[in-house]
C-alpha cells in the first residue's frame, strides 16, 4: 500500500499580511503625494526628498517581508520601525516651523501605522503597544508640545494597533484549537479503520478458536481460553485506543498545521487509477446456497475504494448473520442503483436483535455493527441503519451517496506534500 502524507495548512492571518503590504504601498504614495502638494513650504525641501527617496525604496525593497510572518524578522521589524521613528523625527528640521506647530502631517505621514501594525500581526498586542508606544514618544518629540490632535493621533494608534494584536493573538489560538480537533479527527477515523480490518480478521479468528476450543475439550480448551482472553484484551485496545500528541502549533509562524498519514490501497481513484468498478462483482462470492443475491441488470458503479467498503460491510453483515442467527439461517442481498445513491440491504431470517444489545455490544468492545458497517458507510458519507425485531429477522441498509464518490475527497482539498 502506498502512503499518503497529507499536510493542510491553516493561517487565519495571511490576509491580515496581504492587506498590509497593500497599506505600506498606497500610504507611501499617499505621504508623496502631500509633500509633493506642499513642497514649496518646506524649508528644507531637499532633505525631505531625500528622506522619501529612502522610503520608496525601502517599501517596494521590503515588500516580500511583509508577505507572511515567517519573512517579517525581528530585525526588519526594528529597521522598519527606525525608517518611520526617523522620518517623524526629521519633520521639524524639513519642514517650516508653523506648519508642524500648526499640526501638519510628518513625513511619513499615515505610513508609520502600517510599521506598527506589522509589530501587532507578528507579536500580538505586547509588541504593538511597544511599537505603538516608541511611535507616540517620536510624535511628542517632533512636535514639541503634547497638543490635542498629537495626542488624539497617537491614542488613537496606540489603541487600534493593541486591538488588532490582541485580535491576531485570539485569531491564533482559535486555529491552533481547530487544528488541533482535526487533528483528533484524524487520528480516529484511521483507527476505527484499522479497528475494521482488526475485526474482520484477527478478533473473528480468536473468536472461532476459543467456541471450537470449547467444543473440542481437554487442551483445546486451555488454547481457545487464552485465544478468548487475547480477544478480549484486542477489543479493548481497538475500541480505546491513544490520541497523538497534537503537532498543531508545528512551525506556526506559517499557520497551524494538520498532518495525517492515509494508506490507499490499489485503486483508491487516486492517480493512475483504473476507475470505476462495478459493485456486483465485489457481492457475487457472498451469493451461495444460504444467501440470495438480487441486483441489477446494468453494472452499479462506485470508485474502488467505496465499493470495496461496501462489500467489506455486506460481509461484516452475512457474519453477524451465521455468528448469531445460526447456520441455518438464510439471508438476501437487494442491491438498489438509484439516481443519487446506491442502496444495499441485507435481510435475514434469524430471531432478530434484543432492544439495546447494539448499544450494549459497542459498550464492550464489540465492534461489528458499529466499526465494520456502519463506520465503514460514515467514511463514505453514507449511513447504515439496522431495524430488526425480535423473532422476525435483522435488516441492514447501506446507503452510499454517489455524489460524493466522484469528488472522491468528503472534506475538500489539501496541500499535499
Amino acid at each position: 500500500m502506498a502512503r499518503r502524507d497529507t499536510v493542510m495548512r491553516m493561517s487565519v492571518e495571511q490576509p491580515l499580511w496581504r492587506a498590509l503590504t497593500g497599506y505600506r504601498v498606497l500610504t507611501m504614495i499617499y505621504a508623496i503625494g502631500l509633500f509633493a502638494s506642499a513642497h514649496d513650504e518646506f524649508t528644507r525641501p531637499w532633505l525631505a526628498v531625500a528622506y522619501f527617496a529612502v522610503l520608496g525604496a525601502w517599501t517596494l525593497a521590503t515588500l516580500p517581508r511583509v508577505a507572511s510572518a515567517a519573512a517579517c524578522t525581528k530585525p526588519f521589524l526594528a529597521a522598519d520601525l527606525a525608517v518611520a521613528l526617523t522620518g517623524i523625527l526629521l519633520t521639524p528640521v524639513a519642514d517650516a516651523a508653523e506648519r508642524v506647530h500648526g499640526g501638519g502631517p510628518t513625513l511619513p505621514s499615515i505610513w508609520t501605522a502600517g510599521s506598527v501594525l506589522a509589530f501587532a500581526i507578528k507579536g500580538g498586542w505586547r509588541w504593538a503597544a511597544l511599537a505603538s508606544t516608541l511611535v507616540a514618544v517620536a510624535n511628542l518629540v517632533e512636535r514639541g508640545n503634547p497638543a490635542r490632535d498629537t495626542v488624539h493621533n497617537v491614542v488613537l494608534v496606540w489603541v487600534a494597533s493593541i486591538a488588532i494584536g490582541y485580535v491576531v493573538e485570539v485569531a491564533r489560538a482559535s486555529e491552533r484549537t481547530l487544528a488541533r480537533a482535526l487533528e483528533i479527527e484524524a487520528a480516529t477515523r484511521e483507527r476505527e479503520r484499522l479497528a475494521r480490518d482488526i475485526h474482520d480478521g484477527v478478533l473473528q479468528v480468536l473468536a472461532m478458536v476459543q467456541r471450537r476450543g470449547a467444543v473440542i475439550g481437554g487442551e483445546a480448551a486451555e488454547l481457545g481460553r487464552m485465544a478468548g482472553e487475547q480477544e478480549v484484551a484486542l477489543r479493548t485496545l481497538v475500541s480505546g485506543g491513544l490520541v497523538p500528541a497534537s503537532r498543531a502549533s508545528e512551525d506556526a509562524a506559517r499557520g497551524a498545521v494538520v498532518r495525517t498519514v492515509e494508506e490507499d490501497g490499489p485503486g483508491d481513484g487516486g492517480p493512475g487509477d483504473g476507475g470505476p468498478v462495478d459493485l456486483r462483482s465485489l457481492l457475487a462470492p457472498h451469493a451461495g446456497s444460504r444467501v440470495s443475491l438480487a441486483e441489477p441488470g446494468a453494472p452499479v458503479l462506485l470508485v474502488p475504494r467505496a465499493a470495496r467498503e461496501v462489500a467489506a460491510a455486506v460481509g461484516a453483515a452475512l457474519d453477524n448473520v451465521r455468528r448469531h442467527a445460526g447456520e441455518q439461517a438464510r439471508a438476501w442481498i437487494l442491491v438498489e442503483d438509484e439516481p443519487d445513491e446506491v442502496i444495499v440491504t441485507v435481510r435475514d431470517d434469524g430471531p432478530g436483535i434484543p432492544e439495546g444489545r447494539l448499544v450494549q455490544a459497542e459498550g464492550e468492545g464489540r465492534l461489528g455493527v458499529a466499526l465494520s458497517i456502519r463506520g465503514r458507510l460514515r467514511d463514505l458519507g453514507g449511513s447504515a441503519d439496522v431495524i430488526s425485531v425480535p423473532g422476525q429477522g435483522t435488516e441492514v441498509e447501506l446507503r452510499v451517496p454517489k455524489d460524493r464518490q466522484r469528488t472522491n475527497d468528503p472534506r475538500g482539498k489539501a496541500e499535499q506534500r
